[in-house]
């Protein structure tokens, strides 16, 4: 019986599957930087927090939507790839698809069908007030929001930042989310 099992040690080896590389690549840019806490605008552990909520929260969504958990995954922790390496937000999303197209073609084995969808889920997840027809894209959008809104005072960090119209879409996608998994309505923040 025990023949059957591979012992396995998780990101060590070379057995690691290729979101385990890119998965490990980002981490180590996180751990990595020269950017100070109080140079960027959300600290090096919040970035390693949201990058590891949002990946379960997608590896969680991608089987109840039937989508590719590889994919949804790999796409989720490069989610927010150039606030990871440059510690600011402003246009994050876009200017993230370059560096996690990088990333990808670096660590290998995707295709260039794969790398597209990644980038295009990463480069398009910011505006949450609009909605497409990727389903990858969508589901990067629900995993981001929802893992924000599991943090104390994301609620007042949306109303002072977002516009009503952005902020009661974020509300949206939250509450959308919590209905999906089963969770009560309330609270939509923490």
């Amino acid at each position: 019986m025990k023949n059957k099992f591979k012992d396995f040690h998780h990101y060590k080896g070379s057995g690691l599957t290729r979101f385990e590389k890119v998965e490990r690549k980002v981490i180590q840019l996180i751990l990595s930087t020269n950017i100070p806490d109080q140079k960027r605008e959300d600290s090096q552990i919040f970035e390693f927090m949201h990058a590891a909520g949002v990946t379960q929260i997608g590896r969680i969504l991608a089987q109840k939507r039937k989508l590719n958990v590889e994919l949804t995954s790999t796409a989720c922790v490069l989610h927010d790839i150039y606030v990871i390496t440059k510690g600011i937000y402003k246009n994050h999303a876009k200017l993230g698809g370059p560096i996690a197209e990088k990333i990808l073609k670096e660590i290998g084995g995707f295709s260039d069908e794969e790398i597209q969808t990644i980038i295009n889920a990463v480069s398009n997840h910011s505006k949450k007030e609009i909605y497409t027809d990727d389903p990858y894209i969508e589901l990067v959008k629900d995993a981001d929001v929802f893992d924000c809104s599991l943090y104390k005072n994301a609620e007042g960090f949306y109303q002072l930042h977002k516009p009503e119209n952005i902020f009661q879409e974020y509300v949206n996608r939250i509450k959308k989310v919590r209905d999906e998994l089963k969770l009560p309505a309330e609270p939509v923040f923490r």
